[in-house]
């Protein structure tokens, strides 16, 4: 990962420069695993996110703050009790490690004073928030309590002695000496690739620094150890010390890492990296880099984690509804042959004198046919002529109904198959809880989901559309879900307004705000790009697209949210490209 015990130490520098001496004011726990503490220091107010996800753990400043649970959760309360007011008094990092050591003194329930410890360990899944008595080194309590049966090298549990996690006899880099180092070297045999050399020995180092010091050493990063001869031991040695000696000086230059193509971030630095080029961007401070790395990122994969058993449920229900259509189908097309059960019925009434009880079959002429052929009428012989006959006439009405039945109810299942896939495809255009939410509660009230709608009579936040601005500077909106589709088309646009869909399937509603200006076909094509991108064709070449003015849009009674019927439209035809898609401009706040 990107943070390791450089970036931690970034971290620190800036945290000593900004909140040390602060107050804390507030503290809140929006997720299981995060906080989120407003400390006042210098005239200014700032948010410290500790946050012990598996995915995304770290710790940082922000901007920007998230809804709170209606109760807070057992240790925030704990928090409060012992931290608010409290004065931070100091800020470290534990060797090259990523723990960091916050101290706080505050006032106990007698009015005396105390020191705590938050201790923020980054660890990966093992990633932890715990609270001690500096004192004692006792455990208050932690934001994951870790038992003997999860680990019985070390328990974090309250009332126990801390304990520092295992360091694995890694060295301490900012202790590097060049004798120590050339006897790693030829103590660490074998076949590994040079990089891991570092981040295999030194604490605090990830697999990023070690290749961009073999990078700016001119080494292949997979050359193996055993292969580098003195010269170069030499050369990757002095580029290790560049890199010890800018941590020491706290000469740290945080930056974002882009991809190839597009906006988004693969990664994140607290030096400057050489090994991506030119792909990167450097900011004034390393809270700033994670803020803007990790606010999609965490997002993205909370999102992810909630959405799972959410698609997992409606595919569920998805399949029921395929295997219900192909079973409908079925019998519709078995009971297009209800007639010769009529014409049994009718030929065997007709001739009951002529057959015998107890006949498996009977050869009758059937006076239904122009030349009187002669049919084979199959009989049940455990029931009389008259009987067979009967039923028979039970059988030609039962499939008379059922064509009927069906002819109403495979409209109804391919109608709940759109709107499951739908929603699946809604799923998986989802960029923020609140949006795997609004989904939740849809399917509560369309009854395929149990439990309780959101009835609270406070105001409820509301998701956002995409927004995009076209090359000509017309505004566009891309739903997310179908409460954002129904939104969209149904109270935002206007009539004049474009209207588009990707044809006769799952997907997005796009819209145009024309403000009565004709749309230039770029816009249209950008637009319509947009569409078949947010819909189940997006992996697709020349992919259908309708558009319309709103004012053709419907939306029958009693449909689905989200589900409208249109008239009077156009079909463009585009291929997704996530490259162009990336590089349109984007309004976050729509």
């Amino acid at each position: 990962m990107s943070l390791d015990g450089i970036v931690t130490r970034a971290i620190v520098t800036e945290l000593n420069n900004t909140i040390l001496g602060g107050r804390v004011d507030k503290i809140y726990q929006h997720e299981k695993d995060e906080i989120l503490i407003n400390i006042y220091n210098k005239g200014k107010n700032r948010k410290l996110l500790i946050s012990a996800s598996s995915n995304n753990p770290r710790i940082h400043l922000t901007k920007y703050g998230k809804s709170n649970p209606s109760s807070p959760p057992m240790f925030c309360m704990l928090l409060r009790k012992h931290l608010t007011g409290g004065i931070i008094l100091n800020i470290e990092q534990f060797q090259m490690d990523r723990i960091i050591f916050i101290d706080i003194s505050s006032l106990d329930e007698l009015g005396n004073p105390t020191e705590k410890r938050i201790i923020v360990e980054i660890m990966g899944k093992y990633s932890n928030i715990i609270l001690i008595d500096k004192t004692s080194q006792k455990i208050i309590d932690a934001i994951k309590r870790v038992t003997s049966d999860m680990s019985r090298i070390r328990q974090v549990l309250p009332g126990i002695k801390y304990l520092f996690p295992r360091q694995d006899h890694k060295l301490n880099p900012l202790e590097l000496t060049e004798n120590n180092y050339y006897q790693l070297m030829d103590e660490d045999k074998g076949n590994k690739p040079i990089y891991k050399f570092f981040y295999t020995n030194y604490i605090g180092l990830g697999p990023l620094i070690s290749k961009e010091i073999c990078f700016q050493s001119n080494i292949d990063i997979d050359r193996p150890l055993v292969s580098l001869d003195m010269k170069e031991r030499k050369l990757i040695f002095n580029t290790f010390m560049i890199v010890i000696n800018k941590i020491k000086e706290k000469d740290f230059k945080p930056i974002l890492i882009k991809k190839n193509y597009g906006k988004n971030y693969v990664a994140f630095y607290g030096l400057d990296i050489d090994q991506y080029g030119k792909n990167k961007l450097c900011l004034d401070s390393i809270s700033s880099v994670l803020d803007e790395y990790y606010i999609k990122n965490d997002t993205l994969d909370r999102v992810n984690q909630k959405s799972q058993s959410l698609k997992k449920s409606v595919l569920t229900k998805l399949e029921r509804s395929l295997n219900k259509l192909a079973k409908q189908k079925q019998e519709l097309e078995d009971s297009k042959n209800r007639e010769k059960y009529k014409i049994y019925a009718d030929l065997i009434s007709a001739n009951l004198y002529r057959i015998n009880k107890g006949s498996d079959k009977v050869e009758l002429e059937n006076f239904y046919s122009e030349n009187m052929e002669k049919i084979i009428v199959p009989l049940d012989k455990r029931y009389s002529p008259a009987e067979n006959a009967q039923r028979y006439y039970k059988r030609y009405s039962k499939l008379k109904k059922a064509n009927q039945l069906l002819l109403q109810q495979i409209p109804e299942t391919e109608e709940e198959i759109d709107y499951l896939e739908n929603v699946l495809n809604s799923i998986d255009n989802c960029t923020e809880v609140i949006e795997i939410d609004e989904i939740k509660e849809e399917l509560i009230k369309e009854g395929y989901l149990k439990g309780n709608l959101n009835r609270r009579k406070k105001k409820v936040a509301f998701s956002k559309p995409h927004h995009y601005l076209s090359s000509y500077g017309f505004h566009i909106f891309v739903g997310k879900n179908n409460k954002q589709n129904d939104y969209l088309t149904l109270k935002t646009a206007h009539k004049e307004d474009l209207w588009l869909h990707v044809q006769k399937m799952p997907g997005s509603h796009v819209i145009i705000k024309t403000n009565n200006q004709r749309v230039p076909e770029k816009t249209l094509e950008e637009a319509a790009m947009l569409a078949a991108y947010y819909s189940k064709a997006k992996n697709s070449t020349n992919v259908a697209v309708d558009y319309t003015e709103k004012k053709n849009v419907k939306k029958p009674k009693n449909a689905k949210t989200g589900m409208v019927i249109y008239e009077n439209f156009n079909t463009v035809f585009v291929t997704p490209d996530i490259v162009k898609i990336e590089n349109m401009k984007k309004i976050e706040d729509s």
